[in-house]
């Protein structure tokens, strides 16, 4: 096998691709489920099927993996993040898959200005600008309408803004938690709060629709699984980049499906975002500070 096949790095951007493969997937299956099924349910399940994933860790550690002095932080960060996913959910069943896409992954662009404020962590001239870039990116998909936002744009942005809050307490977490344990307390406080909507809005599901929720959870959680894979190989901000591919397969899902095709400010929106993305990995820094 020659020796770039079987590099670490390369695994790491296969795992990569693979998790926003799914992800990109996913939007397809909330798109045909929101047809007829509530955006509260299909959150419900989302984070519901993520719970069995856990089954063997908890039966393998006992109480102990449960232990943590931290439980008001991952209340906060399970609630944002929650709030996150409802508005993304949203906004993928009502805008075209790449834009939708677009919101989702555009957290990113709002972490470091979040980080400052809250985790008093140093910015830098270049986070800024990133920032304004990858905002300038993300106003050109959602449109002003007239100098205000379409409504689903709206949720979309404020859901980008919701998800940077949970990934910086995430961040904070990870000084004393394990990963597997955020995790596990997202899915588990994500179930208990996304069950009340969820049973007000409860009726009998038909076998196609029961089909396409199952398919959400287990697409989510699949795709967890080698994003942390891929993380495990290579740094973050080596690959993370590669995570935008997902944006380019919605592009391929939404033509095939519904024929959407995104318009040219779209476009200049999506490359707006990715040289935001780009500035802010250690990649451009470390190029940056060698030229």
């Amino acid at each position: 096998m020659p020796p770039v096949i079987s590099s670490p790095l390369f695994k790491a951007i296969c795992c990569l691709t693979m998790a926003a493969f799914l992800f990109s997937f996913m939007g397809v299956c909330i798109r045909y489920a929101s047809h007829s099924v509530d955006n509260a349910t299909i959150v419900f399940f989302r984070n519901f099927i993520g719970l069995f994933i856990f089954l063997p860790l908890i039966l393998n550690k006992g109480t102990s993996f449960f232990k943590t002095d931290k439980i008001w932080m991952h209340t906060w960060r399970s609630l944002a993040g929650l709030t996150a996913m409802y508005g993304f959910f949203y906004a993928i069943a009502h805008l075209k898959l790449s834009n939708a896409m677009v919101f989702t992954y555009s957290s990113p662009i709002f972490i470091p200005l979040i980080a400052w404020l809250f985790l008093k962590e140093k910015i830098t001239s270049s986070m800024l600008c990133a920032a304004v870039i990858g905002l300038l990116g993300v106003l050109c998909v959602a449109k002003p309408d007239q100098g205000l936002f379409n409504v689903m744009s709206g949720i979309g942005l404020a859901a980008s803004f919701l998800a940077a809050m949970a990934f910086v307490t995430v961040r904070a977490l990870t000084a004393t938690e394990p990963p597997e344990r955020i995790v596990f307390y997202f899915c588990l406080i994500g179930s208990l709060v996304s069950m009340v909507p969820m049973f007000w809005l409860w009726r009998p599901y038909t076998l196609a629709e029961l089909g396409l929720l199952i398919s959400v959870g287990l697409l989510a959680n699949i795709s967890q699984l080698f994003l942390s894979n891929a993380y495990k190989l290579a740094p973050v901000g080596q690959i993370g980049p590669v995570n935008y591919i997902a944006i380019i397969f919605a592009g391929i899902w939404g033509y095939w499906f519904w024929q959407e095709l995104p318009d040219t400010l779209s476009l200049v929106g999506f490359g707006f975002i990715l040289v935001a993305i780009l500035m802010c990995s250690p990649l451009f820094k470390k190029s940056a500070n060698t030229a």
